[in-house]
């Protein structure tokens, strides 16, 4: 199965692509879409959707893995994420690929096997599990790559 994980927001938004098959993981791409500051949030959303509609398309994703929003602090950038993630999930449904949405807490549980592990610990779960040279940059894809290994550890 390929799965797409993303990692919502706005400025960045990191992606990761992993083939799973008889409990082995294989990444074939990561990274992140950027938007830059001084573009109109309508021209965002857009490039934000394109891209994704392409890498869907480009590696043929047959489920997709996104993070559900958690925001304390900042209304204003929670707002703005959640315009990313809207079209995120638009992409998804109107491209015919499943969309599953996981917590923090649910991806840190998958993937290091501990809901309240420290970011570099999934970091380095993910490099490990990916048999990975280098952890995945920005942290934006590795986020993402940790999704789609949630999205497989929930699945299987």
């Amino acid at each position: 199965m390929i799965i797409l994980g993303v990692d919502p927001g706005i400025a960045t938004v990191g992606y990761g692509m992993v083939e799973y098959s008889g409990n082995r993981f294989l990444s074939s791409d990561h990274g992140a879409i950027l938007t830059p500051a001084r573009t109109d949030l309508e021209d965002r959303l857009n490039s934000i959707y394109d891209e994704l509609c392409r890498l869907i398309v480009y590696y043929k994703a047959e489920n997709m893995a996104v993070e559900e929003l958690f925001f304390n602090t900042n209304v204003k950038t929670a707002i703005h994420v959640a315009h990313g993630r809207g079209v995120i999930l638009l992409a998804g449904k109107k491209m015919g690929v499943p969309t599953f949405e996981y917590t923090p807490l649910q991806v840190k549980q998958a993937v290091v096997g501990y809901g309240r592990a420290e970011k570099q610990q999934v970091m380095a779960m993910v490099r490990m599990l990916l048999n990975l040279q280098k952890t995945p940059r920005p942290d934006d894809a590795a986020d993402a790559l940790a999704l789609a290994i949630c999205h497989a550890h929930t699945i299987r």
